[in-house]
């Protein structure tokens, strides 16, 4: 009885907010960046339910998207649905041989979620409605690859009383570290088993072979709002120790790409600027690259690699990808997000935008990095094959 007052509770909510943020919805959905997903996700516009299924993965964005792979490609014929959160992710999931679906708001799972089998919810995409409703119409909810990073774990122990309520919905939580363990439990959690983080066992690979050009390669890879103007202008003072040395620029975002190029002839009039979509020559000093799907095939020409997102509090991004073709690795301090997976990354420098310089003249000096670790999946493939 008292999950039922709970669950009505929680729908009311959800509705209340829905009700506030409609005419936000509306607005934003006209946003190149949401002109997809918010149609699909809170007005059900081409999103409807699940075909008959044996696995239901649910990510968020295109790292966790990217990240099932190799549990995909070992789950033979079983028929899989993927739901995702962003366009990016969506676009990734659709390259699998799955049923690919935005995930509703809270609000419409009611509607939405039929006679799921096994649930699969990756890292930290704790929506409450979705593992309730998942687990009451019979299916097994588990959480893969599950983490609460240093930073979220005040927030969430504060509603600790929440938190218990919802990891009681799950059957079981593999996480990344023996810290995400300690973190679960204290929030209520039972069933925790530490397999490691799922994307060590990613392929890495290039798609393209590209021309590495003469001299020094610099890729300012995942750049987020606020980090592209110190980057740049810690490369200008550096072309001054090195002048044949060329910066490429791969803003995380599409959506930000021209406005990236603005701040690019902006910063650095003094220096040659091509945009990728124009030309994939790499004669310019600056080379905007403004394409998605390209980055592995950048690193895997480029000496120095300068990993956004974590100059901002953004929480950092995955650093496998360059350390696989060993690239020298620059990033920030802010990798509340990817900390377990830094600690398989050598050689690995951690700097603040305004010691960007400094960091690409000392990297002169510093072995490529290089990825130190494994993880065996076949716990998790048992798990989630067994009857």
């Amino acid at each position: 009885m008292r999950n039922v007052v709970f669950d009505l509770f929680y729908t009311f909510t959800a509705a209340l907010l829905y009700a506030a943020a409609f005419p936000l919805l509306i607005l934003f959905s006209f946003k190149k960046k949401y002109r997809e997903s918010i149609p699909a996700r809170f007005f059900g516009i081409k999103n409807p339910p699940f075909r008959d299924h044996d696995l239901w993965f649910h990510v968020c964005s295109l790292g966790e998207a990217k990240a099932i792979a190799p549990i995909l490609e070992k789950l033979g014929d079983k028929k899989i649905a993927i739901s995702v959160i962003t366009h990016t992710g969506y676009e990734a999931a659709s390259k699998y041989a799955a049923q690919v679906r935005y995930l509703p708001y809270e609000l419409w799972l009611w509607f939405w979620i039929e006679r799921p089998k096994t649930v699969v919810i990756l890292e930290a995409e704790f929506w409450y409605l979705l593992f309730r409703l998942a687990r009451i119409r019979g299916g097994r909810v588990i959480a893969l690859n599950a983490r609460i990073s240093d930073r979220s774990f005040p927030k969430y122990y504060r509603m600790r009383w929440f938190y218990r309520i919802l990891l009681r919905q799950c059957d079981h939580i593999f996480c990344q570290s023996t810290e995400d363990m300690a973190r679960f439990i204290a929030l209520g959690a039972t069933n925790v088993e530490v397999v490691g983080n799922i994307k060590l066992a990613q392929k890495i690979a290039a798609s393209k072979t590209y021309p590495k050009p003469e001299g020094l390669l610099i890729v300012a890879a995942s750049t987020h709002e606020g980090e592209e103007e110190g980057i740049i202008q810690g490369f200008i003072e550096y072309r001054k120790y090195n002048p044949s040395a060329k910066l490429l620029v791969v803003p995380r975002h599409p959506e930000r790409f021209a406005k990236v190029g603005e701040l690019i002839e902006r910063s650095a009039p003094a220096l040659s600027l091509s945009r990728w979509s124009e030309s994939q020559s790499m004669d310019s000093d600056i080379i905007l690259v403004d394409a998605m799907g390209e980055l592995n095939n950048l690193y895997a020409i480029s000496d120095i690699a300068i990993l956004g997102g974590a100059f901002a509090p953004i929480g950092g991004h995955n650093p496998l990808e360059p350390a696989h073709f060993g690239c020298k690795i620059i990033t920030g301090e802010q990798i509340f997000l990817q900390r377990e997976l830094f600690k398989y990354v050598s050689h690995v420098q951690f700097v603040g935008l305004d010691r960007i310089t400094e960091a690409l003249m000392d990297a002169q000096e510093i072995p490529p990095s290089q990825v130190n670790g494994t993880v065996d999946l076949q716990r998790v493939l048992d798990y989630l094959t067994e009857k």
